[in-house]
């Protein structure tokens, strides 16, 4: 369970300080803290021993748990990092209402309500408050200033902050925030669901507490090594209810009830509400994070549109999710970087933000927007993100799998065909793993020659490269299409296509041959019953050619000259994401017979131009 548990919450920081020197030089003392309904959470404290000044204070509120737990016991870590620890704050975690400590009823993704009419109405960004103006009239020795962070859900906790802050609130972290459950983070990607992230997630997560706790509980493992074959075997979604859940996990639940864009999940969107935001922010993502990479990009987003005068800060930097936190940030897959990307990020980011603004120490010289450029392995900076003056550019698929940068000329509608099998989906990783794992983390880096092998893969690359071509900012995919059923899944990968005479890596710890390695860039999927509308679903009329927009997270990657960009088109991509029926139907309802193969098509031609739309850097 620990183990499961550990990929998602950042339990097992890299930056700790240990737990005797926190013992030696902070005290602890648990809370109960009052909401405006009358519900208590418990709260964690750990003060300065050194009472000669005053301290801010930086609260985390977490589902995960704030173990250990008793005053007498200490943990590993404080905090972001080791010299935020050291410097002195009062730090304060608490467990979310409805989870182990603390009173109440848990609520995933709990929705905004803005206009409260009631002390009864309550949300994440009122318990929030309630906290905040409680720890501040109560702690001792506190300057009277309070920043939050966290990484994940915690991440999400502190997002919601922003909203209706409290006025002593005055630096927020949100770090691999949540944002939208159904469009592009962790439990769905347009539409798709997240199947062995979801399941193995909700089936420890999802667990009914029976009374105030301080365990997880335990969870039986399933008896597989093989996560491929293990959810292949199990079959349609109602089979992981009737052989495993049992119908018990509440939120598994009411996300097959909820296959559709409807209030729901429109409810738990944070994005709409980012309005008046006052404290300043800083907003951490990973380009590999296959969990919440939609999130942070999104709510800078958000806050930008909606917030005229604002201090808003965002990094993004060549990490998993939580990596800058749970990995010296040296490498990813097998990628080399030529510094300790997550040291970098603490000094120059993380550190000196909570300092200038909650202590009014040093100074703030953190760019608008930095990131991590991918392909050189460079840090840069922009004024706003997605950078100002990119040039909009096109490939087009064309005649004999190649990507073009002109248009095709054909006038006859010329198509590339494959037969998608749900029975056989496409893997969405070489690696052979435990299925009770979530998912296989460096996939978002790995080699794609796997799956470009494959008859269900379309395969299309530009000729070798005559100059670097970096691009930045959001992706687009436009494809015609057509299938011999009434819905398919359509994933596309951006990848980079190393030159055959690459040398490998020196030293080489995972023996990989670079010579023609395809490298995963970015990709995304799209549930083509949603391709017009993800609130009204609508099947497709078999053999009909069909527009498919499929919007890809941001990235911001150097092709260098030599290689070749390759994109690839296939329909499943499994089990990271569940398998489409390629019937118009309820898939959360299907039965294992619901499953067919079906014919799908990509078009190219000047009447039907697939292409894929990215902006370039001059």
């Amino acid at each position: 369970m620990k183990k499961l548990f550990i990929l998602l919450l950042i339990s097992n920081f890299v930056f700790s300080q240990g737990v005797d020197w926190i013992k030696s030089n902070y005290n602890k003392k648990e809370y109960r803290i009052p909401m405006r309904d009358g519900v208590t959470l418990f709260t964690s404290v750990y003060s300065p021993k050194d009472t000669t000044k005053d301290y801010p204070i930086i609260l985390m509120r977490t589902p995960y748990t704030v173990s250990p737990y008793g005053e007498n016991n200490f943990p590993n870590n404080l905090g972001p990092n080791e010299e935020l620890a050291k410097s002195g704050y009062i730090f304060a975690m608490q467990d979310v209402r409805g989870k182990f400590m603390s009173e109440g009823e848990f609520v995933d993704m709990r929705p905004y309500i803005p206009n409260k009419k009631s002390n009864k109405e309550v949300d994440e960004s009122s318990d929030t408050y309630d906290t905040i103006d409680w720890l501040i009239k109560n702690l001792k020795h506190n300057n009277g200033k309070v920043g939050i962070w966290g990484i994940s859900y915690p991440g999400f906790y502190a997002a919601m902050s922003l909203m209706d802050s409290h006025p002593a609130l005055k630096a927020v972290s949100p770090q691999a925030p949540i944002s939208d459950w159904f469009i592009g983070d962790d439990m769905h990607h347009g539409g798709a669901l997240t199947l062995s992230m979801s399941f193995n997630f909700f089936k420890g997560f999802g667990q009914k507490r029976d009374s105030l706790t301080t365990h997880w509980k335990t969870i039986p493992p399933y008896p597989s090594p093989d996560m491929y074959n293990f959810f292949l075997k199990v079959g349609a979604i109602p089979n992981f209810n009737e052989k495993f859940l049992k119908h018990q996990i509440k939120f598994w639940n009411e996300i097959l009830q909820h296959g559709n864009y409807d209030e729901f999940w429109q409810s738990r969107n944070n994005l709409p509400h980012f309005k008046n935001v006052k404290p300043a922010v800083l907003i951490v993502g990973g380009w590999y994070d296959s969990e919440d990479l939609y999130g942070p990009l999104n709510i800078y987003k958000s806050i930008e549109e909606k917030n005229k005068e604002n201090k808003t800060h965002m990094i993004m930097g060549p990490w998993s999710h939580g990596g800058w936190a749970r990995s010296d940030g040296s490498f990813f897959g097998d990628f080399k970087f030529p510094e300790n990307t997550s040291e970098t990020y603490n000094k120059k980011f993380i550190t000196p933000f909570f300092n200038y603004y909650l202590k009014g120490e040093g100074e703030l010289n953190i760019p608008e927007v930095t990131t991590f450029r991918t392909g050189t392995n460079e840090w840069v900076s922009y004024e706003k993100w997605p950078p100002e003056n990119l040039v909009q550019q096109n490939l087009f698929i064309n005649k004999k799998n190649k990507l073009t940068w002109t248009e095709p000329i054909n006038q006859k509608e010329n198509f590339y065909e494959y037969i998608s099998d749900p029975n056989k989906p496409v893997p969405y990783t070489s690696k052979f793993h435990d299925s009770q794992q979530m998912y296989f983390r460096t996939y978002m880096s790995e080699d794609q020659r796997f799956a470009s092998s494959r008859p269900d893969v379309l395969v299309f690359e530009t000729e070798p490269l005559e100059d670097n071509v970096s691009i930045a900012g959001p992706i687009k995919a436009d494809l015609f299409v057509s299938t011999t059923g009434t819905d398919a899944d359509w994933v596309v990968k951006l990848i980079d296509v190393f030159p055959d005479d690459e040398k490998n890596p020196d030293p080489n710890p995972n023996n990989v041959e670079m010579g023609g390695y395809q490298r995963l860039i970015r990709y995304e999927i799209l549930r083509g019953k949603f391709r017009n509308s993800f609130e009204k679903p609508e099947p497709f009329k078999p053999n009909e050619i069909t527009n498919v927009k499929i919007h890809l997270n941001d990235i911001d990657h150097t092709f260098l000259k030599g290689h070749k960009i390759m994109i690839q088109i296939q329909s499943s991509f499994f089990p990271f994401f569940d398998r489409n029926p390629q019937k118009f139907i309820d898939i959360y309802n299907a039965k294992d017979d619901d499953f067919q193969k079906a014919y799908h098509r990509v078009y190219f031609s000047q009447k039907y131009p697939s292409k894929i739309s990215f902006g370039l850097i001059k």
